[in-house]
C-alpha cells in the first residue's frame, strides 16, 4: 500500500509540473503572438514617390499574395526564408536587385563611371553608405498609411518587377533562368496578375531592409545577410546564441543528475509473461476495419516517395525529367506541394489508424456503430486527400480564381498548402477520430483504478490535443499578415506535429507495452509524464525559433533561442531508450514476433538523436539560422527528423497494429529486414552525400556574399555543386527500395506472400515455463 501510494504521490506531482509548464507556456505564446500582430510589418494603403506618383496600393499587395498564393506560394522559392529551395528566395534575390540597380545609377549618373565596380574603393563606400539611407529609413507614415519612396528607387523597382514579370511569364530571354528555377514557361498566366504578383514580392522584402520605428533593426531582424544594404547579425543574435548553448549544457548536466539519483526508481523488475498477451484478444469489427487504413497509409507513402524523387530530380534537369517535358503537367511546385502534404498525410493516417486499432484493446470495449464511424472517417479522409491535390493542381496550372483558389485550391504556405475547406474538412474528420476514440475509451477510464486511470486519461486527453492543435490552421485569413499567419502556421506545423503527435506516440508505444505485460502501469505512466514534461517545456516555447526573421521583435529570437535549446534535453536519454527497447525484444522469446515493429521504434531514437537533435541544434541558434535559413541544411533536419522520426514511427504502428490484425500468423520478414535496412542507409546516404554538403556550401557563401548569393543560380551551378546534388540518386534510390519493400510486404500479408503459416510458440512457451 505504501509504495501504491508513494507512486500515486509521484504521479499527482508529475501531472501538477505538466499542469504548470503548459498553462505557463501557452500564456507566454499567446501575449507574444498578440505582439506580432501589434507590430507586424505594415501593409501601406499606398506606396507613392515624393512627386505624387502612385506605384503600389495596399489591394495591391494583398492581390500578389493571392496570385503567390496560387503558383505554389512557398513551394516555389521561398519568402522570408520559408518554402522551396531551388528558386531562389524572392525577398533576398528582390533586395539585392534592387540595391545593384540603384548604385549602378549613382555610378553612371552622379559619378560618371561606366558601373560601380570600377568606382575607387572610398566612391563604393560612400555609395554604400548612402544606399543604406536610401533603402533602411522608415518611410510609412501610420497617418496616411503611405510609405513614400524617391522617384529613383520607384525607377529601381520598375526595373526589378519588369524582370519577374518576364521570369513568371514567357520572356524568351530569361528561359536559361526559368529552366535553372524549374519553373515553366508562364507560371503566371497574364500580366496583370504578374505586375500584382510583384507588388508583394516588393512589400516582403521592404520588410527585410526597413527599420523598425526607433530601431536599428528591421522588420525581419536584419535578415536575409547582405552587406550591402546593411543587413548583418545583430549582437543579440550572438549573446542568445551562446547563452542557448550554455543553457542545453546545463540542462543536460540537470538531466543526467536527476537520472542518477532516481535511477531506481526509473527501474522495472517486472517479469515479463510467458506467452504472448494479444494472442487471447477478440479482433473486433472496427479494429478489422483500420486494415484499409494502413493500405493507405502503403499507397500514400509510394505517392509521396514518387513525387519526392520528381521534385528533386528537378533540382538538377530544370523543367524534365530524364528528358521527358514531366514539368507540363507536374511541375515543381505541384510535385514538391504533392510531396510534402502527402509526408503528413500518410503519417497521420498511420497514426490515427494505430489509435482506431488500440482504443478496443486498451480499454476492452467496442461500442455500438464503431465499426461504421471507422468506415466513414476512411471514405472522408479520401475525399480529402483526392480534392486536396486536385485543388492544388487546378491552381498551380491558373485554372482557380483567387477565392475559390483560396478555398479549394493552394494556400501557398508549405505543410499547409490544402485549401481551406479542405483544412476545415479535416479538422471535422480529426474531432470524429476523437470521439470514435473516447467513446471506445471512456467506459474502461470509469472502471479503471490509481495508474491504469491516469494512463487511460493522458491517453484521451493527448488525442484531444491532435485534434484541437489542428484548429489553429484556420485563425488565418485571405489576406492576412505574412507575418499574422506564420505565427499561426507554426502552431499547426510545430505544436501540431512536432509537439502532441509526439505525445500522443508516447503514450500509444507505452499502452502497447504495459498491455503486453513488458512494463509495469506505474512506470509507464512516470515515465510518459516526465518525458511529456520535458519535450513541451522546450518544445512549445521553442516554436519562436522558426519564427526570428518572420516580422516578428527581437524578443521572439531570446525565446526562440533559449527554449528550442531545451527542446533536445529528452533526447540526451535516447540511447537508453533504444537500449530498453531492444533488451525487451531479447528477453522475451515471443516478443520476437514483434522484433521488426520494434526496430523501427530504435531507429525513431537514432533519427531522434541526429536529425532531431544533432542537425536540429545545427541549424536552430539565432546565429546559425540567421546564415543557413532557406539552405539545404533546413532539408538535411527536415528529412532526418520529419521521416527519420515521425515516418519511422509511423511505420512501425502501422507494423505493430498489422501485427494485432494477424495475431496467429507467422510473418516472412525477409522483405521487412531488407526495408528496414535500406530506409535506414538510403536516408543516411542521401543526406551525408548530397544535403548536407550542399548545404554547408551555401552556408559558406551566405556568411561571405550574403544570401542571394547562396541561392543565386552562379553558385548552385558550380560543377561540384551540380556533382553533389547528382550523388543524391544513390541514397534516395536505396531508400525508395526501403519504402517499396514495406509495401511488398503489406500486400503479401492479404496475398500470402508475407505469411509462413500459423505461430505455434504459445505451447512451447507454456511448456517452457511449467518446466522451470
Amino acid at each position: 500500500m505504501n509504495d501504491e501510494q508513494a507512486n500515486h504521490d509521484h504521479a499527482r506531482r508529475l501531472v501538477g509540473l505538466l499542469i504548470f509548464v503548459l498553462v505557463t507556456s501557452f500564456a507566454v505564446l499567446l501575449y507574444f503572438g498578440r505582439e506580432i500582430y501589434q507590430q507586424a510589418p505594415p501593409i501601406p494603403e499606398r506606396v507613392v514617390t515624393t512627386d505624387g506618383d502612385v506605384v503600389y496600393t495596399g489591394d495591391d499587395i494583398r492581390t500578389g499574395m493571392d496570385v503567390w498564393r496560387s503558383i505554389g506560394g512557398q513551394e516555389l522559392g521561398s519568402i522570408w526564408g520559408h518554402g522551396a529551395y531551388t528558386a531562389p528566395d524572392w525577398t533576398a534575390d528582390w533586395l539585392h536587385r534592387e540595391a545593384v540597380w540603384i548604385l549602378e545609377a549613382w555610378a553612371r549618373g552622379g559619378e560618371g563611371a561606366p558601373d560601380f565596380e570600377t568606382l575607387s574603393p572610398e566612391r563604393k563606400a560612400a555609395l554604400t553608405a548612402r544606399l543604406g539611407g536610401e533603402l533602411r529609413t522608415n518611410t510609412y507614415d501610420p497617418a496616411t498609411g503611405d510609405i513614400l519612396i524617391s522617384p529613383l528607387r520607384r525607377q529601381a523597382i520598375q526595373a526589378v518587377a519588369e524582370h519577374y514579370q518576364g521570369l513568371f511569364g514567357n520572356d524568351a530571354t530569361l528561359g536559361d533562368l526559368r529552366e535553372s528555377y524549374a519553373m515553366p514557361v508562364d507560371t503566371v498566366s497574364t500580366h496583370e496578375r504578374a505586375q500584382h504578383l510583384t507588388a508583394f514580392f516588393f512589400w516582403a522584402t521592404w520588410a527585410c531592409v526597413t527599420e523598425r520605428p526607433g530601431s536599428a533593426v528591421t522588420y525581419t531582424n536584419n535578415w536575409p545577410p547582405d552587406d550591402l544594404v546593411g543587413n548583418r547579425p545583430t549582437g543579440q543574435m550572438i549573446v542568445v546564441s551562446v547563452a542557448s548553448f550554455v543553457l542545453l549544457l546545463g540542462g543536460i548536466g540537470a538531466l543526467v543528475w536527476y537520472y542518477a539519483a532516481t535511477r531506481r526508481r526509473w527501474e522495472d523488475e517486472n517479469a515479463p509473461p510467458l506467452k504472448d498477451p494479444l494472442l487471447d484478444i477478440t479482433v473486433t469489427a472496427s479494429m478489422r476495419a483500420t486494415h484499409k487504413y494502413f493500405w493507405l497509409v502503403g499507397a500514400l507513402l509510394i505517392v509521396q516517395m514518387i513525387t519526392g524523387i520528381v521534385a528533386a530530380h528537378y533540382g538538377v534537369e530544370g523543367t524534365a525529367f530524364y528528358g521527358f517535358p514531366l514539368s507540363e503537367w507536374v511541375p515543381y511546385s505541384l510535385a514538391r506541394t504533392w510531396h510534402t502534404q502527402l509526408g503528413i498525410f500518410w503519417i497521420a493516417t498511420s497514426w490515427l489508424a494505430t489509435g482506431l486499432f488500440l482504443a478496443p484493446v486498451v480499454s476492452g470495449h467496442e461500442p455500438a456503430f464503431q465499426r461504421a464511424g471507422v468506415n466513414f472517417l476512411f471514405i472522408a479522409l479520401i475525399a480529402i486527400v483526392a480534392g486536396s491535390m486536385a485543388g492544388q493542381a487546378l491552381a498551380i496550372h491558373q485554372k482557380l480564381g483567387h477565392e475559390v483558389n483560396f478555398w479549394f485550391g493552394h494556400q501557398g504556405f508549405e505543410y499547409v498548402d490544402l485549401g481551406r475547406f479542405w483544412q476545415g474538412f479535416l479538422l471535422v474528420g480529426l474531432f470524429l477520430w476523437l470521439g470514435l476514440m473516447v467513446r471506445c475509451i471512456w467506459p474502461a477510464f470509469k472502471k479503471a483504478e490509481g495508474s491504469e486511470r491516469w494512463l487511460l486519461g493522458i491517453f484521451a486527453l493527448s488525442a484531444a490535443a491532435i485534434a484541437l492543435f489542428y484548429t489553429p490552421g484556420l485563425f488565418w485569413g485571405r489576406h492576412t499578415n505574412l507575418a499574422v499567419a506564420e505565427y499561426w502556421r507554426w502552431w499547426v506545423v510545430h505544436l501540431w506535429v512536432e509537439a502532441f503527435f509526439e505525445v500522443f506516440a508516447l503514450v500509444v508505444i507505452a499502452f502497447l507495452f504495459t498491455r503486453m505485460g513488458l512494463i509495469r502501469k506505474d512506470l509507464a505512466l512516470r515515465a510518459v509524464l516526465f518525458t511529456t514534461i520535458l519535450y513541451l517545456a522546450g518544445g512549445i516555447l521553442g516554436m519562436f525559433h522558426h519564427l526570428y526573421f518572420s516580422g516578428t521583435t527581437p524578443v521572439i529570437i531570446a525565446l526562440g533561442g533559449m527554449f528550442s535549446a531545451l527542446e533536445l534535453m529528452p533526447l540526451v536519454l535516447i540511447g537508453h531508450e533504444a537500449y530498453e527497447n531492444l533488451t525487451i525484444v531479447r528477453r522475451t522469446p515471443w516478443m520476437q514476433a514483434y522484433r521488426w515493429p520494434v526496430y523501427w521504434f530504435i531507429a525513431v531514437a537514432f533519427w531522434n538523436l541526429v536529425g532531431a537533435g544533432l542537425f536540429g541544434f545545427l541549424i536552430n541558434p539565432p546565429i546559425a539560422l540567421y546564415y543557413m535559413q532557406g539552405l539545404n541544411t533546413t532539408p538535411v533536419h527536415a528529412h532526418t527528423a520529419l521521416f527519420g522520426v515521425y515516418g519511422m514511427l509511423g511505420i512501425g504502428l502501422t507494423l505493430f497494429s498489422l501485427r494485432g490484425l494477424t495475431i496467429h500468423l507467422e510473418w516472412s520478414t525477409r522483405a521487412l529486414s531488407f526495408s528496414f535496412w535500406a530506409m535506414n542507409v538510403g536516408l543516411a546516404l542521401m543526406v551525408l552525400l548530397s544535403l548536407l554538403p550542399v548545404g554547408l556550401a551555401q552556408t559558406w557563401a551566405s556568411v561571405e556574399h550574403g544570401m542571394w548569393y547562396a541561392r543565386s543560380v552562379e553558385f548552385l551551378q558550380d560543377p561540384t555543386l551540380e556533382t553533389l546534388r547528382w550523388f543524391r540518386v544513390f541514397g534516395d534510390t536505396i531508400f525508395a527500395a526501403g519504402i517499396l519493400g514495406v509495401g511488398w510486404f503489406v500486400v503479401g500479408l492479404t496475398t500470402g506472400w508475407s505469411v509462413l503459416g500459423t505461430r505455434a510458440d504459445v505451447g512451447r512457451e507454456v511448456a517452457a515455463g511449467e518446466a522451470k
